[in-house]
């Protein structure tokens, strides 16, 4: 992994233009296409799949297997996406978040959530 070249997309965004791929699968035939069947099989089942990714990326961190480890987020990162674009959450949507909490200490942030 170490000195490869940064990924260069189409509009600069890995993740947007991986949600925009996504997007142009829901409506696509389940037995042609992976994202067309995960949508298939609803919200439960793409969140199971987030949850198995998250696992398998643990454990790839655990066994200090950087390349297995930079495998799985992209799974991570895929079927994570491929949930928000169920939910009708968009990469800017998250960004947004992410944004609002710049600068904000992360106790701070955890603490103004509790209520």
């Amino acid at each position: 992994m170490a000195g490869k070249s940064p990924m260069v997309t189409k509009g600069g965004d890995p993740l947007k233009d991986l949600y925009a791929t996504i997007l142009a699968r829901k409506g696509a035939d389940p037995e042609t296409s992976h994202t067309a069947r995960l949508f298939s099989r609803g919200t439960a089942k793409i969140a199971q799949k987030v949850g198995e990714e998250a696992v398998e990326a643990v454990i790839e961190a655990m066994r200090g297997d950087r390349d297995k480890l930079a495998s799985e987020s992209a799974d991570l990162l895929y079927h994570l996406l491929v949930l928000w674009a169920d939910a009708g959450l968009t990469p800017d949507d998250i960004y947004a978040v992410l944004a609002a909490r710049q600068g904000i200490s992360g106790i701070e942030e955890k603490k103004s959530r509790k209520g």
